[in-house]
């Protein structure tokens, strides 16, 4: 699915009084989701099933049938002591007080661990012996 900012949370503050919680994150967080539901309704009315088959040998209108059924079943809403603790953790980030690990240098790291991808997972002739 597509990245979308968290609703109801704000830079540089690490509280949320209910009001932000109810209104900003939970009431904008389910116009949302219900938005989401009835684009997919109107595609299936419309027979717009563009986009929905990801494999060649995927039918485009049973995955816009899947998507919608689940759609029905999304809740992007998050308790509010989460979203303090994730904003909490970003004002340590922003304040030098958290160490953050370039992605890169992550995924050299477990590559050197894992191997290139090269091995086949057997063993070699000389640990054999």
């Amino acid at each position: 699915m597509f990245s979308t900012p968290v609703r109801g949370t704000h830079p540089n503050k690490t509280k949320m009084n209910w009001w932000e919680y109810w209104i900003g994150h939970c009431w904008m967080t389910g116009w949302q989701s219900m938005r989401m539901t009835f684009r997919i309704w109107a595609d299936l009315m419309t027979s717009n099933y563009d986009g929905y088959a990801l494999m060649k040998e995927d039918d485009p209108e049973a995955e816009c049938i899947e998507w919608f059924w689940a759609s029905l079943n999304e809740d992007d809403v998050y308790p509010k002591e989460f979203l303090e603790y994730l904003m909490e953790m970003c004002d340590r980030i922003d304040r030098g007080e958290e160490k953050v690990y370039p992605l890169d240098e992550v995924m050299d790291r477990v590559k050197d661990l894992v191997g290139d991808g090269d091995e086949t997972g057997t063993l070699d002739e000389a640990s054999e012996t």
